[in-house]
């Protein structure tokens, strides 16, 4: 039964973090709207969010709005008392051109925050990124926080972490120049694991998958912060209505950075045979550079060899009163939907 009738736009709603956020909101019994590129996709979402669970489904309705271009988004904020701008252009390896990427992340955001100002929307929460945070800096002892932003052109800042970057500043510099009395939020994301959304694998889970399916051959000295999907999605429904959060920025974090190797030892530790082709040996760091030489994706993999990044999530628990999963339950519970789902290997 409907019990708040605000109404919440979430932005590119076929999305991964966006589809949780969907079913979190429904769940709680707001009215939501969601954007997809085309309204062809509907019945195809509204599928995937059924088999996740969703409940409250007459509550969601679909308008058809792209990143690329300012139609439709007046439509779209129409009526809205907020919005969770999660959509952003998909993270592709090997990109030819960062404009392709940098671009519509940028321009797409402006043009939800300009239709959502102009609609009397009461806040933003967009979805940033720990790339727009934790990145191109030298390897210290520092613990990131939210006061911290990654050097734009400093090692393994690939194009999606610019279009992070670019985006989120984009975005507060709009707020200070010409957002009026519309507040904005940012969430800020460390790898993003959890049960998958239909057959779409998304964010980190991609290690999971790899790891499971045996394409895989070892892993690198890397350290790797985790959240939970679920997590993720909470905060970003946490951020929409808590006072204190108008204005803020917030790191999301499940706890501190895990050795990739654990990720492999959590697989075998709680999954059995079906975790029979997950590695156990570590790749030499000099072949992960020598990788890095003709390969992007091992780029950033490179720049951080050895180095474990501490990241604090005190500002989010404390302003949000968000308490996340541990890193672990959500590599568990990645891997488990996937098999659930046939997206791994037998």
């Amino acid at each position: 039964m409907i019990t708040n009738k605000q109404r919440v736009l979430v932005t590119g709603g076929s999305g991964f973090i966006a589809g949780h956020c969907i079913l979190q909101l429904l769940e709680q019994g707001y009215l939501v709207r969601t954007t997809v590129r085309s309204l062809k996709r509907e019945s195809a979402v509204r599928a995937v969010l059924a088999d996740a669970g969703m409940v409250n489904g007459d509550a969601l309705s679909f308008v058809a709005a792209d990143l690329t271009s300012g139609t439709g988004w007046a439509e779209a904020v129409s009526g809205c008392d907020f919005v969770l701008h999660v959509a952003s252009p998909v993270h592709t390896e090997n990109v030819k051109n960062e404009d392709d990427v940098i671009v519509p992340a940028r321009n797409g955001t402006l043009h939800v925050l300009r239709a959502a100002r102009g609609a009397g929307v009461k806040r933003v929460v967009l979805t940033s990124a720990f790339h727009a945070v934790g990145f191109g800096h030298p390897h210290t002892d520092h613990t990131f926080t939210e006061d911290d932003w990654s050097v734009l052109d400093g090692p393994g800042v690939d194009a999606y972490g610019k279009s992070k970057i670019l985006a989120e500043r984009a975005a507060w510099d709009f707020m200070s120049a010409e957002g009026g009395s519309m507040e904005l939020t940012t969430i800020l994301p460390v790898a993003v694991m959890g049960p998958v959304m239909g057959k779409e694998i998304s964010g980190a889970n991609h290690i999971v998958q790899r790891s499971l399916d045996g394409q895989m051959p070892g892993y690198p000295n890397m350290w790797v912060p985790i959240v939970d999907v679920r997590d993720v999605a909470s905060a970003h429904v946490a951020a929409m209505t808590v006072p204190g959060a108008a204005g803020q920025r917030f790191l999301i974090t499940g706890g501190p950075a895990i050795a990739m190797k654990q990720i492999g030892a959590t697989l075998k530790a709680h999954l059995g045979d079906a975790a029979r082709r997950v590695p156990t040996r570590t790749i030499p760091n000099v072949v992960v550079r020598i990788a890095a030489l003709f390969s992007p994706e091992f780029r950033s993999v490179a720049a951080d060899l050895n180095y474990v990044k501490k990241v604090s999530n005190e500002k989010a628990r404390r302003v949000l009163g968000w308490q996340p999963r541990k890193s672990e339950d959500a590599i568990i519970a990645s891997a488990e939907s996937m098999i659930a789902k046939s997206l791994v290997k037998n």
